[in-house]
């Protein structure tokens, strides 16, 4: 193993290393968006104990969701993320993670789901909102306030919003009670010099309103892992990733690549290389997560993959040439 890894003082010297960094686990939440939230028991449970043992500060279940818009016969116990099911997995003794869950604006019963913080294992909720959901998401993130909880918000598919809207929106969260506010790279089509321009916004509301930034980048055109990482430099945080980069289509920035950059002696990485070799990688032929053409081509051209998945799951599937004229055609 290189020296350096094992060197607290050398480690300091690195670019990555901030003690202040969060890193954060999306792996069932994140994942769940490929196989509708699906998750067998023991595979939660490893990943609890994967990301405990490694030292990852906060694991994330799955959306806390309304049954009345996700009937609960097509979709897992993890797009609900009830309070029975995740004291079923974590058992009596809850372990040194953090625990999240996320909720969608306009998508999520969240004045009746989200219990107070006393009668929850869930520390945080991530508010998840479009820019237009904005004002909704304001009332979700007082309401998870004064339920006790840590709350942060995730503005998604900023690559499509106009800079005036997004720089509106921005000074609304700012203005709010969440601790901190996601930069999300929703459709993997942002370049590093976006994410630094886009970093350089979300830093100025943040050093103005005392609070943290955070990065959530999808690999569309493989570079999560290094737009996290410029995000990283320009002052971000909260730093998201998942095992082996399990996420919706392309995927996610792999965490264990991330504990690697961070060279932080609290995170290891072995745990994390345990429960991907016996609980993700064998999910991989059948969720089919990670890089592809069509991902590809919806990253070019700043499109959610959703019109990719459903060419994956179609007989037209290994026809790139054909998916890339059907989404030049439609534009």
């Amino acid at each position: 193993m290189n020296a350096t890894m094992n060197n607290s003082n050398a480690s300091r010297r690195w670019v990555g290393y901030r003690k202040e960094i969060k890193v954060v686990d999306c792996t069932i939440r994140d994942g769940g968006l490929m196989n509708s939230s699906r998750f067998e028991d023991g595979t939660v449970r490893a990943v609890y104990d994967a990301c405990a043992d490694s030292g990852i500060d906060y694991m994330e279940f799955g959306y806390k969701n309304s049954s009345k818009i996700f009937s609960p016969d097509k979709y897992g116990a993890w797009r609900f993320c009830k309070e029975d099911d995740l004291f079923r997995v974590i058992g009596d003794n809850k372990r040194d993670i953090k625990l999240a869950a996320m909720a969608d604006a306009e998508k999520s019963d969240y004045k009746n789901d989200i219990l107070p913080r006393e009668k929850s294992p869930l520390d945080l909720i991530r508010v998840a909102c479009y820019i237009h959901q904005i004002p909704l998401a304001l009332d979700m993130i007082k309401h998870c306030k004064d339920m006790g909880y840590e709350v942060t918000v995730n503005l998604m598919a900023v690559s499509t919003v106009r800079e005036a809207e997004l720089d509106d929106g921005l000074e609304m969260l700012g203005g709010s009670e969440a601790s901190a506010i996601y930069l999300v790279d929703s459709f993997g089509s942002l370049y590093s010099e976006q994410i630094r321009y886009m970093m350089a916004k979300y830093m100025r509301v943040a050093h103005e309103t005392g609070k943290e930034v955070g990065i959530h980048a999808h690999n569309n055109l493989q570079l999560a892992f290094a737009n996290t990482i410029e995000a990283i430099i320009s002052g971000a945080n909260m730093v998201d990733g998942t095992l082996a980069g399990l996420g919706r289509g392309a995927g996610n920035c792999p965490i264990e690549l991330l504990v690697g950059f961070l060279h932080n002696p609290k995170y290891r990485a072995r745990p994390l290389l345990e429960c991907i070799e016996k609980e993700i990688e064998p999910m991989r032929a059948k969720l089919g997560w990670g890089f592809d053409y069509p991902y590809m081509v919806t990253g070019f051209l700043n499109r959610h993959p959703k019109s990719a998945m459903e060419f994956n799951e179609s007989d037209k599937r290994g026809q790139i040439v054909r998916f890339y004229d059907d989404m030049l055609s439609s534009m």
